[in-house]
């Protein structure tokens, strides 16, 4: 659990949350026993929550890890949707097209291996939603490239906005984190801020996540 929301609090409203798919806490109970960087459930819920909210059809993801937002995003697709979502490591996105299998939605999910910042010059939008969950230091460097490719009135949503607390000075003693990272999400959350094609919603959800739409 992140440092940010009571335990107690935490619990509750755990409680309340219903899953979409029943293969999502097969992939939360995998990764957290590895140690992998997953997003929250809480936060799964709200991306699911936010696709159909906005009816999104197209999504693109920055960072599959072994697809547990993925599969969050993807059950809210309808069936002709279509998420795009990129990892780095070969190993994990072969786990996380396992899971998209057995979840029955590998007909509507695309991995890309590799760089990022490469293929996003290689895809085309519009988007109605993005979710941007990668390396922190590279938020801010993709952050104009990601407005591009989404549509207006699309929503770009960005995880561990809050990283574990540590962007506030003196909040956490025991760090988990690099000072760099902690620096690149912070100048990422002053520059989402204020990004003159977006308007921005900051939540304490999960690690904390900023929800962006883009001004039509």
């Amino acid at each position: 659990m992140a440092n940010i929301t009571p335990q107690p609090v935490a619990a509750y409203l755990s409680a309340l949350r219903g899953d979409p798919h029943e293969r999502l806490a097969l992939i939360d109970r995998e990764g957290r026993a590895e140690g992998l960087p997953l997003v929250y459930p809480e936060t799964g819920a709200l991306l699911h929550t936010l696709a159909r909210g906005c009816g999104a059809k197209h999504i693109l993801e920055i960072g599959t890890c072994i697809g547990y937002s993925t599969l969050w995003m993807a059950t809210a697709l309808p069936a002709d949707g279509a998420l795009i979502t990129m990892e780095f490591d070969a190993a994990r996105a072969a786990r996380a097209r396992g899971h998209f299998s057995a979840a029955g939605c590998a007909d509507r999910v695309s991995v890309i291996v590799g760089d990022a910042t490469r293929f996003l010059h290689k895809v085309s939008g519009p988007f109605d939603l993005i979710f941007q969950d990668s390396d922190k230091k590279l938020y801010e460097p993709m952050l104009d490239r990601l407005v591009e490719l989404l549509r207006p009135g699309g929503l770009l949503v960005a995880d561990n906005i809050l990283w574990n607390g540590e962007v506030i000075p003196g909040y956490v003693a025991q760090k988990k984190y690099s000072e760099e990272d902690t620096a690149a999400i912070v100048s990422f959350s002053q520059r989402v801020a204020h990004h003159p094609r977006l308007y921005t919603s900051f939540l304490p959800v999960g690690d904390g996540v900023s929800v962006s739409v883009k001004r039509t």
